[in-house]
Formats: C-alpha cells, sequence, structure tokens
C-alpha cells in the first residue's frame, strides 16, 4: 500500500501525470525514514530534513508535522513488515513543461514503503570493500534533491568494481559517500567532516557523534584531507538503512589491519543500544 495526493492505495493503481516536474526536471525532495517494530525512527529530525529540503528549492511544505506524521503512522499500518523503510517523495508538480516555476500548482505527494533490509551480519563482522571516485556532484549536496543521477553513476562505479559504496573526494578532501555519510578514525579519534553544501546532513551521522559525546568517544568535526583517509586506522560509512557499518577495504588496500576496528566495535553496540531504547520507548 501507498499514498498518493490524499490516497491510500495498492501501489499498481497509482498514476501521476506525465507532466509532473519531478519526472520532467527532477523539481523535488525525498526523505528516507527505518521503522523498527513499527515505529518510525528519528521522526522529527526526519521531518525538519525534509523542511531544509523544500525550503532550498523553494516549494512551500503541503502537509505540516502533525499531518506528516499521521499519514505516516497510517502507511506503516497498512503494511506487512514491523521493520520497514518508508519514502517520501515531494515534486513541485504537474504543470506546463517550462523552467520557470509554475504560478499555480498543486505539489505531488507520494509515500511508500518497503521491507526495512540492514546488514547482515557477515558485513558487520568483517566491513565491507569501497573505491573513491572524484566527487563531480552539484554545489547544493545538503538538498535531498529526487535529481539523484550524480549519485547513481557514482554508486554504480562501486558496484561494477564489487564494492559497497564510492568514498567521495573533493579538492583534496572527503566528502560523503554516494549514498551514505563516511567517518574516519585517526589515533583512537573519530573524524566527521562538517556540514556544509557539499554533504546531506544524515540523520544517522547526528546519532554517531551524539553517541560519541555522551560516551566520551574522542571526536573532532572538521575537514578531512585525502591523505587521513587513506592512511586512517578505521573508516565508516553511516545511513538511515545501513546503520553503521565499517569500511575494511579501499580502493583494494586494507584499511588499518582489514577489519572492522575497536572504535567501530563500541559505536555499533552503542547504536544498537540506542536504536532499541527509542523502539522500546515508542
Amino acid at each position: 500500500m501507498i499514498y498518493l495526493n490524499g490516497e491510500f492505495m495498492p501501489i499498481e493503481q497509482a498514476r501521476i501525470p506525465v507532466l509532473d516536474r519531478g519526472f520532467i526536471f527532477g523539481d523535488g525532495v525525498y526523505e528516507v525514514i527505518p521503522v523498527y517494530s513499527r515505529h518510525p525512527f528519528r521522526l522529527a529530525e526526519h521531518l525538519r530534513r525534509l523542511q531544509q529540503s523544500l525550503n532550498g528549492i523553494k516549494l512551500v511544505n503541503p502537509h505540516d508535522d502533525p499531518t506528516w506524521t499521521r499519514l505516516i503512522r497510517r502507511l506503516v499500518e497498512l503494511n506487512e513488515p514491523d521493520d520497514q523503510s518508508l519514502y517520501m517523495h515531494i515534486t513541485r508538480g504537474p504543470a506546463k513543461r517550462d523552467h520557470a516555476f509554475p504560478a499555480l500548482v498543486t505539489p505531488t505527494v507520494f509515500l511508500m514503503s518497503n521491507p526495512l533490509t540492514t546488514p547482515p551480519q557477515q558485513q558487520v563482522n568483517d566491513g565491507v570493500r569501497a573505491i573513491t571516485a572524484v566527487d563531480n556532484r552539484w554545489l547544493r549536496c545538503d538538498i535531498k534533491a529526487i535529481a539523484l543521477l550524480p549519485n547513481v553513476l557514482l554508486r554504480q562505479e562501486a558496484v561494477e568494481a564489487g564494492c559497497v559504496e564510492t568514498v567521495l573526494l573533493r579538492d583534496g578532501f572527503m566528502t560523503e559517500g554516494a549514498a551514505s555519510n563516511i567517518f574516519v578514525v585517526r589515533d583512537g579519534v573519530l573524524l566527521a567532516p562538517p556540514k556544509n553544501h557539499l554533504m546531506l546532513p544524515g540523520i544517522t551521522y547526528d546519532v554517531v557523534l551524539e553517541l560519541a559525546q555522551a560516551s566520551g568517544i574522542r571526536h573532532e568535526i572538521r575537514e578531512i584531507p585525502e591523505d587521513e583517509l587513506r592512511s586512517a586506522q578505521e573508516v565508516w560509512l553511516t545511513s538511515s538503512t545501513k546503520e553503521v557499518l565499517a569500511i575494511s577495504r579501499l580502493d583494494g588496500a586494507p584499511v588499518g589491519t582489514g577489519k572492522p576496528g575497536p572504535v567501530f566495535a563500541r559505536m555499533y553496540a552503542l547504536y544498537q543500544d540506542y536504536k532499541n531504547q527509542v523502539m522500546r520507548s515508542g
């Protein structure tokens, strides 16, 4: 079951006009919310980021937070798995093809749910492989825009190399992954790139830094040069669906010992404990 423009329906019945600006121009934004035991995870933070993305493309939010919350919880109820990945998709709506914003248009609002698939335990235990590539995306990566072709192409490079992710480099510094945020551990210190227009402000990124602060893990938020990435003892990727995952090989070379390191092991346990506490509290 999905939600489209005011109605819940089977996905096979969903239709949008071919002149929808999301289809024609990629003129829209999206959000992905993990749902554990039928509880949306960090919903307020996801809705706040959605608002920031809508602000970034100058699109009025079609709903207030209580309405979004009601729609999201109803969609979760209508779908079978207890753990779900909920996708929110808002476009500027259907209008005559013209680059300029239409004067009068009704946004298209689409929500769907898929079973949530988190990394298998083997990936947690062994880590995953990644490659690096030049970050050739636009300069507003802080907007969670549906126009994801550069990310798609960069992620496909990883797939074709038998890897899970592509770590992106711009002007000699690490930015993020094609579909994730990236952390580095050097000399026991957790390093995170600063939030700016060159990276998406990840919800899991925030959780990791909050847990590091609360548990006394030394950490710094600063730009990370490429050489520090390549000589790191640990490299992690984080996202709403991947949670926290260690990268054990980068461009074919081992990261540290070639196995997930001790700081990762501690953070992974902290993250799982935090997630379980949040879900128990509802």
